[in-house]
Formats: structure tokens, sequence, C-alpha cells
């Protein structure tokens, strides 16, 4: 686990927020990881932010943290799951990383003297987050679960995943060109099977999915959701039909972001702007980011 605590500047898409955190290892999203920072009594649950397969707290919450902390909130985030040897996280196990989530919950309860915290998810950090919940007895330490994209049933990367892993061997395929997370977030994997046996929430936490139409990774979209009591399953375009905002740019498109302020605070909640968001808005970054 790396706490990072670099300020970095805030970004409006998430390719810019790649490209900036290859450059600019161990950088923290605007607002995060101030320690000194103490919950009043109108948001006394620190929010602690956990990124996707491959990601970074950087890289994906740069966007999203400017407005929480504008908002209020202290503000956490880790860098998990590092691939030993290199600057990428979120690739080992989600148990891995679910375990080293719960250190840091644990270190963030310490100094802030908060009873709880809520959490939010991005795709793999979502599922991360919802195994430390619901496995590792977290459950006594969240108020509410936010899930962004969240793989919960798991998705069938267009029907690739799912063929590859029908052969034998096919998972550790995935696992050598991709990661050992990534093969764990394909729909009927064991990992998930095994999550969301018995139920796919337990008692005490509010869990909010908000998920698009339009995932890219994320099928059929409908996986986004949970199935059982203390869950709201949210679709942006549901709400916003115009908004066809996909799975990487979810945390960077500003009506999903006020979503989540209103999950986190309903008694305040602000019915945001609904403005057309094109099919594909922010891939090319991501790809160009990723690969160059």
């Amino acid at each position: 686990m790396e706490v990072p605590t670099q300020p970095g500047p805030p970004q409006s898409q998430a390719g810019d927020a790649i490209t900036y955190s290859e450059q600019h290892p161990h950088s923290a999203p605007p607002g995060v990881n101030d320690f000194s920072c103490h919950p009043d009594a109108a948001h006394p649950h620190p929010v602690v932010l956990v990124h996707g397969s491959d990601g970074s707290a950087y890289a994906n919450w740069a966007g999203l943290s400017p407005r929480l902390k504008e908002a209020g909130y202290c503000l956490f985030a880790l860098n998990y799951g590092q691939k030993p040897g290199t600057e990428h996280y979120g690739m080992e196990t989600m148990t891995e990383g679910a375990h080293e989530l719960d250190d840091f919950v644990a270190r963030v309860l310490s100094v802030t003297g908060a009873s709880k915290v809520d959490v939010i998810g991005h795709s793999q950090g979502a599922t991360v987050a919802r195994y430390y919940i619901n496995r590792l007895g977290g459950a006594a330490h969240v108020n509410r679960w936010i899930g962004l994209a969240s793989p919960t049933y798991g998705g069938t990367f267009f029907g690739i995943a799912t063929a590859v892993t029908s052969v034998p061997g096919g998972s550790e395929l995935i696992e050598r060109f991709g990661s050992e997370a990534l093969a764990e977030q394909v729909q009927g994997s064991d990992f998930l099977t095994t999550l969301n046996a018995g139920g796919d929430t337990v008692p005490g936490v509010e869990y909010t999915t908000i998920g698009t139409r339009y995932d890219e990774v994320i099928q059929p979209y409908t996986n986004v959701a949970l199935h059982d009591p203390g869950a709201t399953n949210i679709l942006v375009q549901d709400l916003c039909p115009l908004d066809q905002t996909g799975h990487f740019n979810l945390p960077y498109d500003p009506f999903t972001q006020q979503l989540v302020l209103n999950t986190l605070d309903p008694t305040h909640a602000v019915v945001p702007p609904c403005t057309f968001v094109p099919l594909g808005t922010g891939i090319a970054g991501v790809i160009i980011a990723s690969n160059f």
C-alpha cells in the first residue's frame, strides 16, 4: 500500500489525469490525505476513495476530489495492489487489495477520531471496497458504500473475456496479459461468485451503485447493479438520457459527480443540470495516456 501525499492539480478528463500521474508518480488528488483534517458535525464521516484496475488515486479522483473537498469533506485515498517492480496499482488480487484497504481505513479512523467512513470506489475499487465490507468486517467501520461502474456481477468485455475463460487456461491467459484482478472481474469468476453468495450486501451499510448504459467494460451494464437489501441502483441515463458517459469517464462526469454528492448528503441534494455528453467521451484520451 502507498499513501500518496504529493499534491497534484485538478483535472477534468481521465486521460489528462493518467498522463499526469505517470509523469508525477505518488501524486495525490487535490485535497486528499491531509491527516490533520478532522470531520465536522455536518460531515462526520471521512471519505475514502478507492481507485480501479491499473489506476491510481490521482488518475481516478483528480476530478471528483476537488468537488468533495469544496463541499467540506475530509478526503483520503490509497494506492493498492502494486505490481512488484512497477508503478502500476490495482494489479494484484482483489482480496489483497481489500486487506490493504482494511489497514488504510483503520489508520484514517485512528487519525481523524471518526467512528465510520464513507467509501467511494470506481470499477475494481468498488468491488475491493465491497469485499472489505462484506467479508473482512468492514461493515462495522463503513457508513456508506458508493460504487461507480462497479463490476458487481462482472463483465464479459464484449464477450471476449467470457470466451477466453471458457477454454482451459483462459483465466491464466487474462492474468498473464492483464492481471489477476482483471480475471476476477470477469462475469462468472470464482471470486465474484463467492463474494455474492448468500447476498451481495450486508446489514448496516447503505449501498449505492451509479452505472451507465454505455459502459465499455461491464457488459451487460445491468451487471453493475446490486440485488439485495440495502441497495440503491442509479443509472445515469434514467435521470439524464443526454449523458452518454462511459466507464472510464464516469468519475469525471459532472452529472455523476453531483449524484455522488447527493448520495453522501441527501438532505442537501441538488438536481444536476442534464447536458449532452457524447458517446465515447474521454476514451481517446485514456487510450493515448495508457499506451504512449
